[in-house]
């Protein structure tokens, strides 16, 4: 669960937008949150009188999407230590790529990365990384059995346990289905650098406000999305503020 945790950093500021924060972070939220395009945001803010441009939307999501996942991952309870790694391919501009991704035993998404390869040097670099990033080294490794994920094992974090048994890694493909959702709905990626930054961002916003519908009474989860949606009015600089919509 989410809720309890404490405040963060400030908020975003938005300075120089004609736009009150709530009508920003509105869009933000719909664009990362379900699989609409950023022409059909705006016929959603329309029909609840806002008049904004998609390409205005376009550069809000470019701006402040980052911004709200990382304000997000720094609520998140500490990371787990059993992580769960997957890499899956994905076409950029009709070029194959490779999306590797780990979460942790709770289902939390530690970090993606676009990488032109999953060779050794790729599984090593995405080991790095996650280090770094998270400042931790893990108790458990779970992956497939892609051998490059034992040789970098071997020469990056050799003293972690690597689990690679059949159906273990369940956890991190199914972490790819919001992804694979996107990425139909816009119609494949453009750039490696465009693709990098929206689902880093959408890493971090769009799991905030999937609970596990399916795991938990509905009164259960009522009340921990109004802790949910209560967090990211905290971390976009709208909780206190009056209505716009």
């Amino acid at each position: 669960m989410v809720g309890g945790q404490s405040v963060g950093s400030a908020s975003p500021s938005y300075r120089g937008h004609r736009y009150p924060a709530e009508v920003i972070s509105h869009c933000v939220w719909l664009y990362h949150r379900f699989p609409l395009s950023f022409r059909e945001v705006e016929e959603l803010m329309l029909e609840r009188g806002v008049i904004v441009s998609y390409e205005t939307i376009r550069r809000w999501c470019a701006k402040f999407g980052q911004a709200y996942a990382n304000g997000l991952r720094r609520r998140r309870p500490r990371t787990g230590d059993k992580w769960h790694l997957d890499e899956v391919f994905i076409k950029i501009n009709g070029d194959l790529k490779y999306l590797w991704r780990a979460v942790d035993q709770d289902g939390n998404v530690l970090d993606i990365l676009v990488q032109n390869r999953r060779d050794k040097a790729a599984a090593g670099r995405f080991f790095r990384r996650l280090m770094k990033k998270t400042r931790t080294v893990p108790r458990v490794v779970v992956t497939d059995k892609l051998r490059s994920y034992g040789a970098a094992h071997r020469e990056v974090m050799p003293c972690v346990e690597h689990r690679q048994p059949k159906h273990l890694n369940n956890r991190a493909e199914n972490s790819h289905q919001p992804t694979r959702q996107r990425e139909r709905a816009m119609k494949g990626f453009r750039s490696v650098g465009g693709a990098q930054r929206f689902l880093s961002a959408l890493s971090g916003i769009s799991p905030h406000f999937r609970p596990g519908r399916h795991l938990i009474p509905a009164s259960d989860y009522r009340a921990e999305m109004t802790v949910r949606f209560a967090i990211w009015e905290q971390i976009t600089g709208v909780a206190g503020l009056p209505t716009a919509l």
